[in-house]
Order: C-alpha cells, then structure tokens, then sequence
C-alpha cells in the first residue's frame, strides 16, 4: 500500500494478461487508430453516405439538411459529457476506459438498431432519429478515446498518435462510405447497415481486451485495483471542474477562439450539406459516383494533413497558417461559385472538392493545435471538448441553412455563403494574444493554489487530438 498527497491509500497493482495501453507505445498507437476506423465508419455513412442516397432518391435540400443537422447536433453535446467523464468513472478499470467501452457498446446497438429502419426514405423522421442516436454514442466514444489519449500518451508522442487517428479515421470514413452506398444499391439498405455494423462490433473487442494501466480490472466482476496514477489525476468535484472552466474560457482569446470554430463550421457544414445535392441534382451525378469522388479526396487530404498540415503549422506558425488557409478557402470557393457555366466540365467540381478538402484539413489542424494551446492544464479535456461542441454545434446550424438559403438564392450565391463565415473567423484569429493568454492562466493557477507559484506546466502540448 502506498499514500498519495491527498491521503487516499493506493493499492500496489499486478500485472497480468495482455500488456497495458500505458505501458506500450505500439499497442496504444494501433489501438487508439482502431477507435477512431469506429468513429469514421457510421459517420461515413451518416454524414456523407445517407445523404447522397437521399440526394439520389429526389428528396429535397430541406429534408437533406434537416438530417445533416440532425446527424451533427450530438456532437455539440460533448461538453455536457466532458465533465462527467472526468467526474464519474468506475476508476478500478481506468478514468476513461469504462466511458469508451459504453460508447463502444452504444454505437454497435444503435447503429445495428439503424438497419431496421423500415423503408427508409418513407420514413425520413424515423431514419433521423436512428442516426441521432447512431451520432450520440460516436460522440461520446469520441470525447472518451481522446480523454484516455490525453492521460496514457506521453506528450512526445501526442504528435505521431494524432496522425494516426486522423489518417484512421478517414479510412474509416471513406471505406464506410464507398463500400456502404455499394451494398445500398446491390443489396440493400438493411444489408449495408448490418456489414458497416459488422466492423463496428469487431472494433468493441480492443477496449474489451485492453487495460488502461496495469493491474486494472477488465470488467467490473475481475480482479483488479485503481492504479495509483488514476488515483492521483481523479477529479472531486464537478462544481470546480465548472468554476475553472468558465474563468479560463471567458479571457479574451479563448472566447474569441470559440468564436471562430463556430463561424467557421457553420461554413463547413453549409459546404457538406451542399456539395451531395448539388453534384447530384444539379449536374448530374449518381451518389455512387459522388461516393467515389469524396472518398478519394478524403483520404487524400487526410494523409496529406497527417504528414504536412503540422510540419507547416510547427514551422510557419499556427496563426499565419491558419490566415493563409482561410484566404485561400474564400477565393477558391469565390472562383467556384462564379464558374457557373463551367460546372458540368469534367475536373472542375473534382478539383474544387481536392482543394476545398485539403484546405480545410491543413485549417483543422492548426486550429486544434491552437485550441489546445489556449487550454490550461487542470480543465484541459473539457475546456477542449467544449471548442469542439461549440465547432460541431455551428456545423449541425451551417447544415440547417441549406434549405432556406436554396429556396431564396441560386446555388453561386448558396456556394458563396461560405465566404461570409470564412472572413468571421478570419477577423476573430487575428485578435488572438496567445502571450499574453497564457499569462493570464499563470494567473488563474496562481489563485488556485492560494498565491503560491505554479510548480506544473499550465498548458497542455500543442499536439492536437482531432475532433
């Protein structure tokens, strides 16, 4: 037995069975990759697949949009779950491992439930609720995975695993989409959700398997202690998890941080709404073909951000970076919307969704490093995860847009749209004060320790855990 700081006896640990994520860099870089494949397969088919088969059958922007929104709106709800996960957990089996296995187990049922949709484009209402509830349990695997990778992997090693799960789960995304609107059309809704489901429960088997940290329970009825590092890091209190989040999120570049995720997502989620009914119902697409376009692009861009999108960030600067990126994304969308006569050219609408992707991918991973960066170090995960909320909640609204702003504008200005959030976020970035913010933190954990200097990092590395 042992005593940690606070008094709290601390049970020396075993180990025993397979080795543990915290004790081995590639088992914890296979299977933090194998999570976020889970993560990319139902959003595949949900954000993307779905659509473009809805997109397909004649249904409207409206309705399309409706069920994009509804898809992306568990995804804001992140930050509620944030603190429980920090608060609550069964801590003889990990802080965050019995957090991921719920959302693991949730996602395969829900997602499974979805395949039983009765006839699905006549029941639109019914499919969206299936794919809400398919959307809110990735999200809270999601909001786990990333608190485990935040506690088990050791911050010269944040950088290499964040590649991977981005590279992971854009596979996982564009093999979800690709192959599942296959199966849709040879064989069938049902079928195509039972095969992506299939993967999906295959992919339970790894938080299942594999301990936290050493001498941990498996499952609650197994032999096993809280590891004394568990011990240590627990939070006591939600009502101080809460206070100290809303300090540091109002200083002036955090919110003005949170500002721009939001404007800018909602560009982005007017642009994923947009691009399957327009390629399809517009100039003549099939949604396999679209499949198979953004698939391509996908991956590409994913990989591309994996090995360059930091280098550039490290090199250049994050803030300049992400200028950069924003003033290419306008004018390349402002070149699209008035090549209008243009659009049925072969490689013009290609060449838009490679760049547009790639940009926005490069953007995502500057602006991640920035989010952490803005974080201090004691409400880090949730102070994260709310950036994360806020950005998905204004990707669910940007989504709901598509069908009002078709009914008033040709589709060059719908397109356009898109500038308008781009320049919000354009002028929110440049107000950022990264300096004198974290002298502010110094601040804020000066006070929490009673005036006594802070003897620990205040941030956390600037390393980025996607979203």
């Amino acid at each position: 037995m042992a005593i940690n700081g606070t008094g709290t006896i601390i049970p020396k640990v075993k180990r025993s069975g397979l080795p543990s994520l915290s004790e081995n860099t590639f088992l914890r870089y296979i299977s933090f990759a194998i999570l976020y494949v889970a993560q990319g397969i139902p959003e595949g088919m949900t954000f993307f697949g779905i659509p473009a088969w809805m997109a397909m059958n004649g249904k409207s922007a409206s309705e399309i949009g409706s069920f994009a929104a509804v898809v992306i709106i568990p995804w804001s709800l992140k930050i509620l779950v944030a603190p429980l996960m920090d608060r609550f957990t069964i801590l003889s089996m990990g802080r965050k491992r019995p957090w991921v296995l719920f959302g693991q187990m949730g996602l395969m049922i829900s997602f499974i439930a979805m395949a039983f949709v009765p006839d699905p484009m006549n029941n639109i209402k019914l499919l969206m609720i299936a794919a809400f509830f398919v959307s809110l349990f990735g999200s809270i695997q999601d909001v786990a995975t990333d608190g485990m990778a935040i506690d088990i992997v050791p911050i010269d090693q944040q950088a290499r695993a964040n590649g991977l799960m981005w590279g992971a789960k854009t596979i996982g995304i564009s093999a979800s989409l690709v192959a599942g609107n296959w199966v849709i059309h040879n064989y069938g809704f049902q079928y195509a959700i039972f095969l992506l489901s299939v993967a999906v429960s295959f992919i339970f088997l790894v938080p299942l398997l594999f301990r936290e940290r050493a001498g941990e329970k498996l499952l609650p009825w197994t032999k096993g202690a809280p590891s004394e590092s568990a011990l240590k890091t627990q939070l006591e209190s939600l009502g101080q998890i809460f206070k100290s989040l809303f300090r540091v999120f109002f200083l002036p570049s955090s919110l003005f941080m949170g500002i721009a995720f939001f404007f800018f997502q909602m560009g982005n989620g007017l642009i994923d709404a947009l691009l399957p009914v327009f390629t399809i119902q517009n100039i003549g697409w099939t949604d396999q073909g679209y499949a198979h376009v953004f698939s391509i692009v996908n991956i590409t861009a994913g990989f591309l951000g994996m090995f360059a999108g930091g280098a550039l960030a490290d090199i250049f600067g994050k803030k300049k970076m992400m200028t950069i990126y924003l003033v290419a994304m306008i004018l390349l969308v402002s070149v699209m919307a008035f090549s209008k006569f243009y659009w049925k050219q072969p490689y013009l609408v290609e060449g838009f969704m490679g760049a547009y992707y790639t940009l926005y991918v490069f953007l995502t991973v500057a602006a991640f490093a920035t989010g952490m960066g803005l974080c201090w170090k004691r409400v880090a995960a949730t102070q994260f995860t709310l950036y994360m909320a806020i950005s998905n909640l204004g990707r669910a609204i940007g989504a709901s847009l598509l069908g009002p702003l078709r009914r008033f504008l040709p589709w060059e200005y719908v397109i356009l749209s898109f500038a308008g959030f781009a320049v919000v976020m354009l002028i929110f970035i440049q107000l950022l004060q990264t300096k004198k913010h974290l002298e502010n933190i110094e601040k804020l954990e000066s006070d929490h320790l009673g005036g006594i200097p802070s003897i620990i990092p205040v941030t956390v590395s600037s390393s980025i855990l996607p979203g």
